[in-house]
């Protein structure tokens, strides 16, 4: 019978498997972790309690160097242009001799309240404002609420949207300027189709704001209609479902759910349109083709930008551009600060008709 001997002596360690180095590794970078978690421990508590944490000097001004060439730039070609015109409206200023001004203080300024041709040039630039921005903010909305449709190349339309504001308005203008020819313009031969006289597009005093008002139109209504788009985008579908679930026809949803999201962007197109209108100065000037920044031969379309170039570049007097110009920037401020107190009357009436109703119901539910 055979005996079997079993090895009393140390058994040999396993093989390492596949994964031993890399767990080893990982232990290593654990414990040194650890290590300098320890160090930084012990440093945090030597310090002394209460000391203020060292910032690098660098740091520390890194901010002020970032925004620097915000205000470097602001202040050169914003600021500074703005003191420059302010100083110049109160000299008497030739473009001729920039550099011989006599002081007459607020001359110019009081010239402007007996100046005929200002008062026309400010009439001109209100009336071709409203006949511009109300049509183009209207048409805007209607573009955008066709454009948030789901439709197939949605993509196309809103580049076509878009492509009148990256046409350059010249010739833009140039085209409508034919567009409104008085004897060869497409419009007068649809008049003539349709039975209608024709119309002096340049020189009637509504019909040539009529054809400028229409240049500003085309021009900025697919730019709006992209933005009203982007806003409608942002409102949340629950509220059309909800609106829906209750019954409100999609005229409905389009007042009580889309108007209101949309208040911020109309608020912003309507601030952007007034400013654009209050400047408008290109398309006056090309439409009246040889009549230059006149306006036309009774300046019947002349804009206060129009009338600053006249007077700064044509009649040569520096001084009186200068202060219309910081006329229009005064209007500017009249009318947002109206528009705003106005807002915050309405705002305040209507905290206290809600305050009115609640009282009414809270005396009506103790008296049932």
């Amino acid at each position: 019978m055979t005996e079997t001997h079993t090895p009393t002596g140390p058994a040999d360690p396993p093989a390492p498997g596949p994964g031993a180095g890399s767990r080893a590794r990982g232990a290593r970078v654990g414990t040194g972790r650890r290590a300098d978690r320890g160090a930084r421990g012990a440093r945090s508590a030597r310090r002394t309690p209460g000391a203020p944490r060292r910032t690098p000097v660098g740091s520390r001004w890194a901010p002020y160097a970032l925004v620097a060439p915000f205000f470097l730039f602001f202040g050169a070609f914003g600021v500074f242009p703005l003191a420059a015109t302010a100083w110049t409206s109160l000299h008497r200023v030739e473009l001729t001799a920039p550099a011989e001004a006599e002081w007459v203080g607020l001359h110019n300024y009081a010239r402007l309240l007996d100046d005929a041709f200002f008062w026309n040039a400010l009439v001109n630039t209100a009336v071709i404002g409203v006949l511009s921005t109300v049509p183009q903010l209207l048409l805007a909305l209607g573009v955008a609420h066709l454009l948030d449709v789901r439709l197939r190349g949605r993509g196309l339309f809103r580049v076509v949207a878009l492509a009148p504001y990256a046409t350059s308005v010249a010739a833009a203008t140039l085209v409508f300027a034919l567009f409104y020819g008085r004897d060869n313009g497409m419009a007068n031969w649809a008049l003539g189709v349709a039975g209608l006289a024709p119309v002096d597009w340049q020189n009637g005093p509504w019909a040539s704001k009529l054809a400028v008002s229409s240049i500003v139109v085309w021009r900025w209504t697919g730019y709006n209609a992209l933005i009203y788009l982007a806003a409608m985008q942002t409102v949340p579908r629950e509220l059309y479902e909800a609106a829906a679930l209750d019954g409100a026809s999609r005229w409905r949803q389009f007042l009580h759910v889309t108007l209101p999201g949309l208040r911020p962007a109309i608020l912003f197109t309507v601030l952007v349109s007034t400013i654009g209108a209050t400047q408008l100065f290109g398309e006056p000037l090309l439409f009246g083709s040889g009549a230059g920044a006149s306006g036309g031969a009774d300046h019947q379309f002349q804009t206060l930008g129009l009338y600053l170039y006249e007077q700064g570049w044509v009649n040569l007097h520096l001084g009186r551009a200068a202060a219309i110009a910081w006329a229009m920037l005064v209007i500017l401020v009249v009318l947002f600060g109206a528009a705003r107190l106005l807002r915050g009357v309405h705002a305040r009436g209507l905290l206290a008709r809600g305050a009115f109703t609640r009282r009414a119901f809270a005396r009506g539910k103790r008296a049932s």
